[in-house]
């Protein structure tokens, strides 16, 4: 089982920065570099110093922008930027957010506490449900190796069926929060720091014992779990006498799953070089769809507003420059394609649908990362706009529904991966609120 203890986090000093809304920031995967700059503009000490550095005009080498990140968190921790906790605790987290492209309104909660690694392997008390990247593998590692901090978490879900850590947690956030921020896109993060020293010490020790009565999951942050496991490989062969060292452990923000509802957005996909459109794709399609006609508006009604379905039925939309469908998988005649695995993974819609590129336009979905015929978006109405204009020669939009937290759970829970872009948890966790330091 999952071994979770308590951290003394870093943390930025609200009286040096003047507004922590002006120094955290989204996570690094999600940033592109006109985002970047303009967190920078916004503060000059915003964390995506630390989490996401560039690289700089008279750097010796590509390792100087990892090594420039380390020397400003130093320097941020001499100045008092960014101080140390002076006892050891998990911090409460709570989301208030709109579901995209709706008028639901959402709020989770979770903790952050470190988790001892564990390999990803059958019988580990850590699930993974995603394959991941060489190279975001490598710059995860890079930056980990010259600042020996986990800047942003790794996210895991866990069940609790008897609803008490949903009450734990409600009895932890009773007071005043230490910290309020809002997001660009509206969320707003409050987090309590719960000390396992005072008077909820207990409570602190039950929810630990709920969340890791059962392997976690991961949800997000695959590479940086990956990254961390390669890390502390490398420092036990140097120091392979130290007891219960603190890089046996990584930064992870705990999302319970019973009590409360956890948002996943899908990813459309725009394919292209496919060998014509219309008609005649339509005849391929109906090999492994059943399709029936439907309009633009109705295409965007299911698949990118309020009234969107919780996916796992074999649905999809298609969109080909000016004709629209909706697909419904006939499971029986994508069978022979289906990649090996547990029945979670060969049902969810993802999957079906590589299938189907694989069958009609040879698209081979171990090759779907390299990105040369399939391009993503998380709006339905960019991906028929992107058709509509031939963006990046994109012939047919496939649009998707979300899948579902249990069958992602239930694939860990096989040992099976899913593909890449199969899953986009929302809303992110902040950057910056919480930084685990590789020391006790």
């Amino acid at each position: 089982m999952p071994l979770i203890r308590p951290l003394r986090a870093l943390r930025y000093d609200v009286e040096a920065v003047g507004s922590l809304d002006a120094v955290v920031a989204p996570p690094y995967d999600v940033l592109s570099n006109h985002d970047r700059a303009a967190l920078i503009a916004r503060h000059p000490k915003n964390v995506v110093r630390l989490d996401a550095p560039a690289a700089e005009a008279g750097d010796v080498d590509d390792d100087e922008r990892y090594r420039r990140a380390a020397r400003t968190l130093a320097a941020w921790r001499s100045d008092g930027t960014i101080r140390k906790d002076p006892r050891s605790a998990i911090y409460i987290q709570e989301q208030t957010y709109r579901v995209p492209r709706s008028t639901t309104e959402r709020t989770q909660h979770g903790f952050y506490a470190r988790l001892r690694l564990e390999p990803l392997e059958p019988g580990s008390g850590v699930r993974p449900h995603e394959r991941t990247l060489a190279a975001a593998r490598e710059d995860r590692y890079r930056l980990l190796r010259a600042t020996g901090v986990n800047t942003s978490p790794v996210v895991g879900m866990y069940q609790d069926a008897s609803g008490r850590s949903a009450e734990i947690l409600g009895s932890l956030t009773a007071g005043s929060p230490r910290i309020d921020v809002h997001d660009d896109e509206g969320t707003r993060t409050r987090l309590w720091v719960a000390d396992v020293d005072g008077p909820s010490g207990g409570l602190i020790q039950e929810l630990i014992g709920i969340a890791s009565a059962e392997p976690v999951t991961i949800a997000d942050g695959h590479h940086r779990y990956e990254t961390a496991l390669r890390y502390r490989d490398e420092r036990r062969m140097s120091r392979s006498c130290e007891e219960d060292p603190a890089f046996d452990y990584l930064l992870m923000l705990f999302l319970e799953t019973t009590s409360q509802p956890l948002t996943v957005l899908p990813t459309h996909r725009l394919v292209s070089g496919l060998a014509d459109d219309g008609p005649a794709l339509a005849e391929r399609l109906a090999e492994v769809f059943e399709l029936a006609p439907a309009t633009r508006d109705e295409l965007l009604a299911s698949f990118d507003g309020p009234t969107s379905r919780s996916g796992g039925g074999g649905r999809f939309g298609l969109w080909t420059r000016g004709s629209g469908a909706t697909l419904t998988a006939r499971r029986a005649a994508l069978a022979p394609d289906l990649p090996s695995g547990g029945d979670a993974l060969r049902r969810l819609d993802v999957v079906l649908l590589g299938a189907a590129l694989n069958r009609i336009a040879g698209i081979d979905p171990d090759g779907v990362a390299a990105g040369d015929r399939i391009r993503y978006t998380k709006s339905a109405a960019d991906a028929l706009t992107a058709v509509d204009e031939r963006r990046d020669g994109a012939d047919a939009a496939f649009l998707l529904e979300p899948t579902p937290v249990a069958s992602i759970m239930a694939v860990a829970a096989d040992g099976d991966v899913m593909p890449q872009k199969s899953t986009y948890f929302y809303p992110k966790a902040l950057t910056g609120l919480v930084i685990n330091p590789h020391e006790w």
